[in-house]
């Protein structure tokens, strides 16, 4: 569904990806793991359009889409939820989801999708009529994850959703991302909270330094202790401590 070849590309005269590639297939979320300014973040903005890329290639159902404007790519299904929990805070609820339908001109079809969201999300049917100014922090994100299944969307992009949220919002967010893929969507999931990655993901990438360093399942990751001490912040001092646990 989505290929990335040989990717290049930052911001200004500073380098960030240095020809990273990676596959999405259809039905699957793909997790992108790393740490801080390792590049997930600027992958996505380039995948979506939001930057353009120095070099090599994308490819959404079999068309190349480097150098498309955000919105053209956006029309052909391919969305990105950015980081920070974006909403309007003087606009409601469901006036913040409903600009995710902008480029949707059926109302009626706009109410089937806001229905079919509020399934996912009932916290925010019960908040519908509700300034986003006075939700928190789990509640924008589920605001930014339902915005984006309003929409054509076939391929969404999300970066970092748990960041600063506590653990029992961040399982929340976990059952959301299933719950996106269960209606039939594709998600390629930048994040740093290794366990919830994990938990939710098919396939997962480690970036770092603008390369892609590893693939695998969730269980090749668990079993790679030195994969996890190396790029995923997991110390070997945590590990030789489970080991003496479990011995």
């Amino acid at each position: 569904m989505l290929e990335i070849k040989d990717l290049v590309g930052g911001y200004g005269n500073v380098q960030i990806l240095n020809g990273a590639s990676l596959r999405v297939d259809r039905g699957q979320i793909v997790a992108l793991l790393g740490g801080n300014g390792t590049g997930k973040s600027t992958l996505l903005k380039a995948t979506s359009g939001l930057i353009r890329p120095w070099g090599g290639s994308l490819s959404f159902d079999g068309g190349r889409i480097d150098g498309l404007r955000p919105d053209m790519i956006v029309r052909r299904g391919l969305v990105q939820v950015t980081q920070g929990k974006e909403a309007f805070p003087g606009m409601t609820v469901e006036e913040n989801l409903k600009l995710g339908a902008y480029t949707v001109g059926d109302r009626a079809k706009i109410a089937a999708a806001l229905e079919r969201v509020y399934t996912y999300f009932p916290v925010l049917k019960q908040k519908r009529h509700q300034l986003s100014g006075t939700l928190s922090g789990g509640q924008l994100q589920m605001v930014a994850n339902a915005r984006a299944l309003l929409g054509p969307s076939r391929l969404i992009l999300m970066d970092e959703p748990t960041e600063g949220l506590a653990p029992i919002i961040i399982e929340q967010i976990g059952k959301s991302i299933l719950e996106i893929k269960q209606s039939g969507k594709t998600v390629l999931l930048a994040e740093q909270h290794l366990q919830m990655a994990l938990n939710v993901g098919d396939r997962h990438y480690i970036i770092d330094n603008g390369h892609l360093v590893f693939q695998g399942t969730s269980a090749e990751i668990q079993a790679n202790e030195e994969i996890k001490a190396t790029y995923l912040g997991v110390s070997k001092e945590r590990i030789t401590a489970k080991r003496e646990k479990k011995a």
